[in-house]
């Protein structure tokens, strides 16, 4: 059934993967409007959209480089000049694991330029338009690593507390407009990336619920962010992660 509350525009960034997908599909099945946001795999992205349409939702796919400022405000300043968007899910993201001691500087950027400057190049032509709608709600998906750390993931893990920061500030900066900010923090979430990772001993051994978790479950959390019964949630990092922290 859709939901009056979220029957609005959504922007998911990442859009095509794993993660993305789920919150997109989630989203599109609660009435919203999805832009599905994509930049290495434009096909994967237009299949999902041609997918969510079949199903009688609402997709559109837009195609452009979080990375570059520039980019990103050509592609979204059009977008918002007559409707705003009122959901925005951050969910772009980016690995370059080593050990610190051996990590050259390419290593370090790349992480940072997508989940936190990504971040940035996003919200910036998004927010003004929101803020006079008097409601919003902004959700960066992060992780367990910007919490805990991970060995191998300095890069990784200080853009995704980087990233906490930035909602906990916003969270301070648009709470009198309607507008809430909160980050999900997913632990080992099923995916080809983490099942070339993690086989299923080392997840039981590291993950308290001896599960990886479904990408639809933390869809279903950022649902739940995103709708109108989570209005007084805001300036939270909320972690999805079968107990490991």
């Amino acid at each position: 059934m859709s939901d009056p509350a979220v029957n609005r525009r959504a922007l998911v960034t990442g859009g095509s993967g794993a993660i993305g997908a789920a919150i997109c599909e989630h989203l599109a099945s609660r009435g919203c409007h999805v832009f599905i946001q994509a930049h290495r795999n434009p096909d994967r992205a237009e299949r999902m959209a041609e997918t969510l349409r079949a199903a009688g939702g609402q997709a559109d796919t837009l195609c452009f480089d979080i990375t570059d400022p520039d980019a990103a405000r050509d592609a979204l300043e059009p977008l918002v000049a007559d409707t705003p968007i009122q959901i925005l899910v951050h969910s772009a993201g980016v690995n370059a694991d080593a050990p610190l001691a051996g990590m050259n500087s390419e290593q370090w950027r790349l992480p940072i330029e997508v989940s936190l400057n990504g971040f940035h190049n996003v919200i910036q032509p998004l927010l003004l338009p929101m803020i006079t709608t008097r409601w919003g709600r902004v959700i960066a998906v992060s992780s367990v690593a910007g919490i805990l750390g991970n060995r191998g993931q300095a890069n990784y893990a200080a853009a995704k507390a980087g990233l906490h920061g930035a909602i906990k500030s916003l969270a301070l900066e648009v709470a009198s407009r309607g507008i809430t900010a909160n980050a999900v923090a997913p632990g080992i979430i099923e995916s080809p990336m983490t099942e070339s990772v993690f086989d299923r001993d080392t997840i039981r051994r590291l993950v308290p619920m001896q599960r990886a978790g479904r990408p639809d479950e933390v869809a279903s959390l950022v649902g739940y962010l995103a709708s109108e019964e989570a209005g007084y949630v805001s300036g939270q990092i909320l972690s999805i992660n079968g107990a490991m922290a």
